[in-house]
């Protein structure tokens, strides 16, 4: 009978690979002879379904029983759906496992003791978020009436790499108001300056009564 054990190297004295599916290599024993052949397992970089491939590979060899670490769900049903004994528990060397069988050290399973793509490296991803505060300035005016202080409120905000809020406050102050300057009052004239003034305004209104009376009599005739 050909009994196939799983394992990390192409000979009888290679330890025994506790995984089925993507085992490195198959190792085929006579269990009359001991007499053995290996082969890589070419379902090893498989992308899906290598326990699948590994059972249909070893149904092909024509072995009775195999003999590994672990079986999962599609592999069992494969092996099983094949006709082919499955043993689970191997350690050591494939020798080892070998002889433990023939001397009965080992029970033959009818299920998977590990789940689904449990042998297959994963690769995890993830995604985050993040946020970062930046400073900002402000600047604010003020306004008051009279003299004394005004207050201002002013905002700014600055960013970074992210998310950045601020808030920014300023307070303005006010210079106190100087009044304009005054031009100092002329004084009025005084003495005989202001009375050619007089009388020149005088004659200037006499005259244009004249006109006035003038214009009167015309619109009369």
């Amino acid at each position: 009978m050909k009994i196939c054990v799983t394992s990390a190297g192409p000979s009888m004295d290679a330890p025994a690979d506790p995984r089925f599916g993507r085992c490195q290599y198959f190792v085929i024993v006579d269990s009359e002879t001991m007499e053995y052949e290996s082969m890589p397992n070419p379902s090893i970089n498989a992308s899906g379904g290598a326990g699948i491939q590994a059972a249909q590979t070893v149904a092909g060899l024509g072995v009775g029983v195999v003999i590994t670490g672990n079986l999962g769900p599609n592999a069992t049903q494969t092996l099983k759906a094949s006709g082919i004994k499955m043993v689970t528990g191997a350690s050591g060397t494939v020798r080892d496992a070998v002889e433990q069988y023939k001397s009965g050290g080992f029970s033959q399973t009818t299920s998977s003791t590990v789940p689904e793509h449990s042998g297959r490296s994963g690769v995890g991803t993830g995604t985050g978020t993040g946020a970062s505060s930046g400073m900002g300035t402000g600047a604010g005016t003020g306004m008051s009436s009279g003299s004394g202080s005004g207050m201002g409120g002013g905002g700014g905000c600055g960013s970074g790499r992210g998310i950045g809020r601020c808030t920014g406050r300023s307070m303005g102050m006010e210079s106190p108001v100087t009044p304009a300057p005054t031009s100092p009052a002329t004084p009025p004239r005084t003495g005989e300056p202001g009375t050619q003034s007089k009388e020149s305004d005088i004659k200037t209104l006499e005259s244009q009564m004249e006109q006035i009376k003038k214009r009167i009599k015309e619109l009369k005739k």
